[in-house]
């Protein structure tokens, strides 16, 4: 299976973008590229162990109704949620209505402000554990990596909840923390161009 396919516009993406509309600005914008910011980091953490046996597809379309369901993810706020909040996400019918994943989501709000505590900034700490070029395959070729094993393990001993590492692994393909884009999709050398320019934190 190829591992590019051509867009209406007559350029090559990732295969997995396919013919679906709202795919094209998130691969072509947001997906493999380096993230810094806390808050975005954060969401992507959440929305991933949301994604568990889902579909990406199904985490996208709901994306925008997460965010409101979530004070735009906001992890000081989410970790004051109480029962009633959770009975409120839980009749949303615009979110993935699953009480282990919203109990998560507010465990790790909490969890993330025991870390930041300790290591300054979510991103400061996320970027400890960037793959080392060795430990990466091809593009595709992987669904987990030493990286993505070793946070996945830190995290779930600092207490985080629904982060396990192949949730992990494709939150660093998003993040950008590494670059998955497939060889011959017009993001790939964009991706790579961020990265080199990316400071990253400390």
């Amino acid at each position: 299976m190829t591992q590019t396919t051509r867009g209406p516009d007559g350029i090559d993406r990732c295969a997995w973008v396919g013919d679906y509309p709202p795919f094209l600005p998130y691969h072509d914008a947001e997906w493999g590229y380096p993230v810094s910011d806390d808050r975005r980091l954060f969401e992507k953490l959440c929305l991933e162990s949301f994604q568990s046996g889902l579909s990406w597809r199904t985490i996208l379309d709901k994306r925008e109704n997460f965010r409101k369901a979530f004070d735009h993810f906001d992890p000081a706020k989410i970790a004051r949620y109480t029962e009633t909040d959770i009975a409120r996400l839980l009749n949303d019918a615009g979110i993935v209505r699953h009480r282990g994943k919203i109990e998560a989501v507010i465990n790790n709000a909490q969890r993330y402000a025991e870390l930041t505590a300790e290591t300054g900034s979510l991103a400061a700490y996320i970027w400890r554990f960037e793959p080392a070029p060795a430990d990466l395959g091809a593009p595709y070729s992987l669904t987990q990596s030493p990286a993505s094993v070793a946070l996945s393990k830190d995290l779930k001993k600092r207490g985080w909840k629904f982060v396990g590492p192949t949730t992990i692994f494709a939150f660093m393909q998003a993040m950008g923390l590494i670059n998955d884009h497939a060889e011959g999709c017009a993001m790939r050398a964009k991706a790579a161009e961020a990265r080199a320019g990316f400071v990253k934190p400390v």
